[in-house]
């Protein structure tokens, strides 16, 4: 049995329209190698006719992330030629080591009928020989 050493708040973190809470890095917990960063994102609903997720066109270089999408969706593009969308249950693992331009933004279908969104992202740290 392991013993908690501290307990972290996350920080209330919005992004536009979408509700998120930071675990890190927050004041209290500025990094935990390799993890750089830890975002949970909604739960809210968005109505139909919505502009969806914000993270349009945007360098990564460094690092990996993983995405859960827990309910709504996301699709992913990058300049790399690759393009999904990840649904409810999906999991996205994105290498981004010498670095690429990628998105993440609501699919049509969500934009245009809305739902329920959940998502938690990680990013994890490369060592410099990858």
């Amino acid at each position: 049995m392991r013993t908690i050493k501290a307990v972290h708040q996350a920080q209330n973190a919005p992004v536009d329209d979408l509700a998120t809470y930071r675990a890190l890095p927050t004041s209290s917990l500025q990094h935990l190698d390799p993890f750089l960063f830890l975002n949970h994102h909604g739960p809210q609903t968005y109505p139909a006719h919505n502009r969806g997720l914000p993270f349009g066109p945007h360098p990564h270089r460094g690092f990996e992330t993983v995405t859960f999408i827990l309910e709504g969706d996301i699709m992913h593009q990058d300049s790399g030629g690759h393009r999904s969308v990840i649904g409810p249950g999906g999991i996205q693992w994105m290498t981004a080591g010498r670095g690429l331009i990628h998105s993440e933004i609501s699919s049509d279908e969500f934009k245009q009928t809305g739902g329920p969104l959940e998502i938690l992202q990680l990013w994890i740290n490369l060592p410099a020989r990858l």
